[in-house]
């Protein structure tokens, strides 16, 4: 029974290493911001789960479990919330390619808060920002 729940254990870390093996792969080789946050959550939580087994397996101590869980949990929690965050900064800040986006819900939003959507004609930056947001082209253009 040992050598089967450590040939399973080998299998697992063996898949998650190759899921954290493409999501680094994924950030180096995908073209665009969107893509690149794609490759940077989606395996990358998979082959964590996917490590987290194996490593529960191999050490067959049980009470690591509720630890390991969390850990899971908590990255499964923040990863996608950070790939979020930075997705939308870039979005704000233009270096998301347009061509890819067939629907672009978020534009509307980022034109009542005060900076123009990326593309959109009311790009001349002359709105002032919401109260309490920088407005990233006035910033560009103020400092020297």
């Amino acid at each position: 029974m040992n050598e089967i729940l450590d040939g399973v254990a080998a299998v697992l870390m063996v898949l998650g290493a190759a899921m954290s093996l493409a999501a680094a792969i994924g950030l180096f080789t995908f073209p665009d911001l969107i893509t690149r946050m794609h490759a940077a959550t989606k395996p990358q939580v998979f082959g964590l789960l996917l490590l987290l087994l194996a490593v529960a397996l191999a050490l067959r101590a049980w009470t690591l479990l509720p630890l390991l869980v969390l850990m899971w949990i908590f990255q499964l929690l923040t990863i996608p919330v950070g790939g979020h965050m930075v997705a939308r900064a870039g979005y704000r800040t233009r270096h998301v390619d347009r061509r890819g986006v067939a629907i672009d819900e978020l534009a509307q939003v980022v034109e009542r808060a005060g900076s123009p959507a990326p593309g959109s004609a009311a790009g001349s930056g002359s709105a002032p920002p919401a109260a309490g947001r920088v407005d990233p082209d006035r910033a560009s253009r103020d400092t020297p």
